[in-house]
């Protein structure tokens, strides 16, 4: 790999053979002239799915399906696949969602929310650094600055370091922070804001405007590093294995801490909870959102194809899902720690040496580890 890496937070075509097998018997002239007709439909009647989530995937699919277009309007399908409103605004509240889901009133506030607003994908961008990406460029923000997210030159790679936010609301009870933000964006330039509720469930949301925002102000980038504020990254390390890898394994590159053979929690106490109206089945592998590092390249497929997957309350399941609507799937590394190191080695600096990402970490934390690997004197086996 030459020249300078620019690291951020060749679309590789996925060729599908189809192998038609026929098997003869040796009296090839007896059944030459048997026709067979078969004896089940080739296609299973279109029923709608009964969880709500599967249901409007559903709709996506057929609609972005074009063997079915190819023979059929859209007014020659079921009504039920018509069913997208595709005539009012997304971004306002779709109130036929409390009708379509049995138990609807019986859910979680943040459920009704995130339903409501299902459709909507777009939202004002309130705070923007368009010129991010043209020069090499409170608390956990700063402690990240300060340490493993410093932007600039590491080596001869060009780092640029963005925080991605929404809007803190009044209804969730939290001060009004919006002139220290302003003042903290002036100073740094690193502050992206978008004007929607900055909630768990809406995590989903920021991951799509992000794959927008990198398209349009980033589209250069070959590599991105994308987690949480409070996870301290061994950047030295990640760009010792960007420069090491293979130029054919850096287009499809996706890797974390990958979580396989998950499903939904049906359980209400459990932050991640599901209930079976929203979603039935389980979930692709998906790298834990504590952070995972991809390709450009993967960027820019993960940002068209998110267009034909339906919203899922949880970010990191659905970057999962667009994963497997890609094709692809993500790559375990024993470099990312999302569930922490054994207590006995957190405080010895070799320990972080070969990692990637350990989580959690304070922000005196960060700046401690990042000191210690920073130090020229430091030595490990």
């Amino acid at each position: 790999m030459t020249g300078p890496l620019k690291v951020v937070v060749t679309v590789m075509m996925v060729n599908l053979f189809i192998f038609i097998i026929i098997s003869r018997h040796h009296n090839q002239d007896k059944n030459r002239s048997k026709i067979v007709i078969p004896a089940k439909p080739f296609w299973n009647k279109l029923v709608p799915h009964t969880a709500y989530w599967n249901w409007q995937q559903q709709i996506l699919d057929i609609h972005n399906n074009p063997i079915i277009l190819a023979n059929s309007t859209l007014s020659d399908l079921p009504e039920w696949l018509n069913d997208t409103n595709s005539g009012s605004d997304p971004c306002q509240p779709d109130l036929r969602v409390t009708t379509k889901i049995k138990d609807y009133n019986s859910l979680p506030q943040r459920f009704k929310d995130f339903l409501i607003y299902m459709r909507c994908r777009s939202y004002t961008l309130k705070v923007d650094q368009p010129d991010m990406c043209k020069e090499p460029p409170f608390d956990r923000r700063q402690a990240i600055r300060e340490s493993w997210g410093r932007a600039g030159f590491l080596g001869n790679h060009s780092i640029i370091t963005i925080f991605l936010l929404g809007n803190a609301t009044a209804e969730d009870h939290h001060p009004d922070l919006s002139a220290m933000l302003h003042y903290e964006s002036q100073q740094h330039k690193d502050i992206i804001q978008w004007d929607y509720r900055d909630s768990f469930f809406n995590l989903t949301v920021k991951e799509v405007l992000f794959l927008e925002w990198i398209q349009t102000r980033c589209p250069g980038a070959r590599f991105i590093f994308k987690g949480d504020d409070d996870v301290f990254v061994n950047t030295h390390r990640i760009l010792n294995f960007l420069k090491a890898l293979p130029e054919s394994k850096a287009k499809d590159l996706f890797i974390g801490d990958v979580i396989t053979n998950a499903g939904p929690h049906r359980d209400k106490k459990v932050k991640y909870f599901i209930p079976e109206s929203m979603y039935i089945g389980t979930y692709p592998p998906y790298a834990g959102g504590g952070g995972y590092l991809y390709s450009g390249d993967i960027a820019a497929r993960l940002h068209n194809v998110s267009q034909h997957v339906a919203l899922y309350p949880i970010d990191d399941v659905y970057t999962g899902m667009c994963l497997r609507k890609l094709g692809l799937t993500p790559e375990k590394h024993k470099g990312f720690r999302t569930f922490n190191i054994e207590e006995k080695y957190r405080s010895n600096p070799c320990a972080y040496n070969s990692l990637m990402l350990v989580h959690p970490r304070t922000p005196q934390e960060m700046i401690q580890i990042w000191a210690w690997l920073s130090n020229p004197k430091l030595t490990c086996q």
